[in-house]
């Protein structure tokens, strides 16, 4: 009863704040004469933090969620590595938060390139790579990634998210249009945003509704990107690749592919999606990827035609004006590559031990949703309360999971996300299971 009430008035409270805040943007013309309605209210609050509406939206819910004995599942410090076991509050937990896919965050090898990297290089570039130069370590791990792809060239970012917002936003323009799936990556939508051209979704990994889409709007635009990615982080599935190729053929677009979670993941040895597809890399225009997954790094990059790459790194804002990629983070990169290609059987281990996950989830009665079972698998709790208390009850059982609360999915939609690694044993996702289905019997 308690849970309902506090939950009911959260939501209320939640309501007002969306009708107040959507008054202050909606009213807005800009073109009001003073003492019209339709001008924006300015006072005292409007320079107050605290007045904000998504700052008084944060604040109810960590209130409620403090009136229900439920501490803050983020920002949780790991005190250590966090592979297939993480240590905190000086206590060692299994560990499904990190997305150390192949387990080589903390490799020894990686762990050793990157500090013979600073000894060499220092821990920065100190500037732009345009402007500054370069260190042999960028030119080595952009021609592995391009490898990787099999493109012909490829470009390293200092960040993920930046790499699509940036790419996105310098490549199309109010004249364009950019299709993508309904649950493609924030990074995404940003660069769309940025770009200013028309963007329009259709319905995850429906590759006839794109085809529905393209037949009617095609004709109204210059070019068209269709952007979809490898394994969808939240659910852990992924596109029939064949499909959206066919189509954007059709159409004359451009075909975009985020593989952030696929690389490592996706394919016998790890080479993404088209290898797991047994296609051709060209059949993509460009891939995108972070190197903080499976290759235990930090940074984003693009793969591509040799002329695309060469324009973006005279041109692309978020790497003209950016620093480089650090020297350590480049050689973490480049040696986790190594091990990847040298032991591929660390990718065929992942794989089995999430589809042992996913089968015994789904035979003890736990929703997972449409996922795959290759890396990310989700219980679907359809409420961010019983996400955050059972996330909350797993960790005091030595096991960590982080919760996905509304608004970062709908509330229908919230639940626990486990990412697997290749270091997890078969008696750690017996465990695991075993705790979690106790949890999710009692309600």
């Amino acid at each position: 009863m308690k849970e309902r009430l506090v939950r009911q008035a959260i939501e209320n409270r939640m309501k007002r704040l969306e009708v107040d805040e959507g008054i202050a943007v909606e009213s807005y013309s800009g073109k009001g004469v003073p003492g019209e309605k339709n001008q924006p209210r300015v006072g005292a609050e409007s320079t107050q933090w605290e007045k904000i509406p998504g700052v008084q939206k944060l604040a109810l819910l960590l209130q409620g969620a403090k009136k229900l004995g439920i501490k803050t599942p983020f920002f949780t410090c790991h005190e250590g590595t966090a592979g297939a076991n993480t240590l905190v509050g000086g206590k060692t937990l299994l560990n499904f938060s990190s997305y150390n896919y192949l387990g080589l965050s903390g490799h020894p090898e990686v762990n050793r390139a990157a500090k013979e990297a600073i000894e060499s290089y220092g821990t920065s570039v100190s500037a732009s790579r345009i402007v500054a130069g370069e260190r042999p370590l960028h030119r080595q791990l952009e021609q592995a990634l391009a490898e990787l792809h099999g493109s012909e060239a490829a470009l390293a970012f200092v960040s993920g998210h930046a790499t699509s917002v940036t790419v996105i936003g310098h490549l199309f323009g109010p004249k364009d249009l950019v299709v993508h799936d309904a649950l493609i990556h924030n990074s995404i939508l940003e660069g769309i945003r940025l770009s200013g051209a028309k963007r329009l979704s259709f319905p995850h990994n429906d590759h006839a509704a794109l085809d529905g889409i393209l037949s009617d709007a095609r004709r109204d635009y210059e070019r068209v990107l269709v952007v979809v990615e490898g394994i969808y982080s939240m659910d852990g599935d992924f596109p029939n690749l064949p499909e959206f190729v066919a189509i954007k053929r059709k159409h004359h677009a451009l075909l975009m592919v985020d593989e952030a979670h696929s690389i490592g993941v996706m394919g016998s040895r790890g080479l993404g999606i088209a290898e797991h597809f047994g296609m051709e890399s060209s059949e993509v225009d460009l891939w995108n990827g972070t190197l903080s997954k499976a290759l235990a790094s930090c940074g984003g990059y693009v793969a591509g035609s040799a002329a695309l790459i060469e324009y973006l790194k005279h041109s692309v804002p978020g790497f003209v004006y950016s620093v480089g990629m650090p020297p350590a983070s480049c050689a973490a990169a480049l040696k986790a590559l190594e091990i990847m290609h040298q032991e591929p059987r660390r990718v065929t281990i992942l794989r089995q031990r999430g589809r042992k996950f996913l089968e015994e989830a789904r035979a003890a009665g736990i929703p997972t949703g449409s996922s795959a079972g290759m890396s990310v698998i989700p219980a679907i709790t359809a409420s961010s309360i019983r996400a955050a208390r059972i996330s909350q009850e797993m960790a005091e059982q030595g096991i960590s999971v982080q919760p996905i609360l509304y608004p970062a999915v709908s509330e229908n939609s919230a639940r626990l996300r486990f990412f697997i690694s290749s270091d997890h044993t078969e008696k750690d996702i017996e465990r695991t299971i075993d705790v979690l289905s106790r949890l999710w019997k009692r309600g």
